[in-house]
């Protein structure tokens, strides 16, 4: 083993044994070059006045060289923020401003050590270097029934690891924490478990209640005082879009350093905060460690992404640094939130009116993007296809009832319509119409 990998997971077992033992044998494996060419491209920018020969990009006027026909649809921007490599880790302004924005829309995370986030190449890949520091070959990773369906190649098919599923719901259509805990308690064997807690969910767009958050968190700590080491991710990718009376912070702050077999990792970004999915900007955050062992475990983030994509992509973080520091962020952020949260609102309403009978029920939701409607007596890709072929809409069938539908994709006063055209749909398909 590499030197530098040896001296992180010593410092890692000093600090917490248990963390040490939750990395899988890449992630005690990887590091990052200390003497590579990116340190000695650094140690050249701040002393190589004359020139610069360190770094392959190109070089015109003291600037990146770039070509008039990107500039032009670019030209509020410096070359230089832009062109040029961002580092492994992410732009160093950004990282602080997203810690400082974490901080302030997640008061229980006041006087917990975290890392300062490590840009990714959005939430999938901040995901993947999870998958790739935590998972190995049998290893079980938690997810409720009702999930997004990435979780399995990116944890099991890439990594190997048992998807270990609980109903998301309980019988009073809450959020099942009993569940929860059952499917932790059965690791004890095992004596490891990877939790993916995703609020608001995809695909229902529910989001628990603070009680009910609490109810997770202490899950987590009886699997914890149970012997099991637990690594919880929570992954906040619709963060903010909390429509109700729910949790409006991330359960990161809670379980962060609430025991020492719990390892809080938090996976977020602007993707869909800020309604910038094509910009791949995401961030991912460890807490509850010393200050020596956030850094170990950053350093292995980063030397995951050195051996993976090298670098996220630079134009993408300025524009989100710029965005994050203007005086209109705020207001203009607001303003799309209310949107979206009257697009939820209509869809209650169209939905407890009774207009559409018992042809089916809904999935409790309260945030996020989607709703799932849990069809009675039909098959929900049946109706998916009349949609699709016969009213020209699109919908997700998953599983043989559930049919996750998008409000955050359509104009509200559209709704109506939409969800006309799936109850005509279903009765078409009731009647033996395909």
């Amino acid at each position: 083993m590499n030197p530098l990998a040896q001296q992180l997971n010593e410092t890692l077992t000093k600090d917490n044994p248990h963390v040490a033992q939750m990395l899988s044998g890449l992630g005690k494996a990887i590091y990052m070059p200390k003497l590579g060419i990116l340190s000695q491209s650094a140690e050249a920018k701040q002393k190589a006045k004359l020139y610069n020969a360190t770094i392959g990009i190109a070089t015109e006027n003291g600037k990146p060289m770039h070509l008039d026909v990107i500039q032009e649809t670019l030209s509020a921007y410096d070359p230089k923020d832009i062109y040029e490599y961002a580092p492994p880790a992410g732009k160093a302004e950004l990282r602080t401003v997203w810690r400082d924005k974490m901080l302030v829309e997640n008061p229980s995370i006041a006087g917990k050590n975290i890392s300062l986030p490590v840009v990714t190449n959005a939430l999938t890949h901040g995901l993947s270097i999870v998958s790739d520091l935590f998972a190995d070959v049998g290893d079980a990773v938690i997810v409720p029934d009702k999930n997004w369906e990435n979780y399995e190649l990116t944890f099991g098919i890439r990594r190997g690891a048992e998807m270990v599923y609980y109903p998301l719901y309980n019988s009073d259509n809450r959020f099942n924490s009993a569940g929860l805990r059952d499917s932790l308690l059965a690791q004890k064997e095992r004596g490891k478990a990877i939790v993916l807690l995703n609020f608001p969910i995809n695909p229902t767009g529910y989001t628990p209640s603070l009680e009910e958050g609490l109810e997770i968190v202490a899950a987590i700590r009886d699997a914890a005082e149970a012997g099991i080491n637990v690594v919880v991710v929570t992954d906040d990718a619709y963060f903010g879009l909390f429509f109700e009376d729910s949790l409006q912070e991330s359960l990161f702050g809670h379980l962060s350093g609430m025991h020492e077999r719990v390892l809080a990792v938090k996976v977020d970004g602007a993707t869909k905060e800020e309604y910038v999915w094509g910009f791949r900007v995401g961030f991912i955050t460890y807490g509850g460690l010393t200050e020596a062992s956030l850094s170990a475990l950053e350093q292995k983030t980063v030397g995951i992404i050195r051996a993976t994509i090298s670098s996220g992509p630079h134009p993408s973080q300025t524009f989100i640094l710029h965005a994050l520091k203007s005086d209109k962020f705020e207001a203009q952020k607001e303003e799309k939130f209310h949107i979206m949260k009257g697009r939820a609102n209509k869809v209650k309403q169209l939905l407890d009116s009774g207009k559409y009978g018992e042809e089916w029920t809904y999935y409790p939701f309260n945030s996020g993007y989607f709703m799932c409607l849990k069809l009675l007596y039909v098959e929900a890709e049946a109706v998916r296809q009349r949609l699709l072929n016969t009213y020209e809409v699109g919908t997700i069938a998953l599983g043989t009832s559930d049919l996750r539908v998008a409000f955050s994709c359509i104009e509200e006063v559209n709704l109506e319509d939409l969800f006309d055209r799936i109850h005509q749909a279903v009765l078409d398909v009731k009647e033996g119409k395909v």
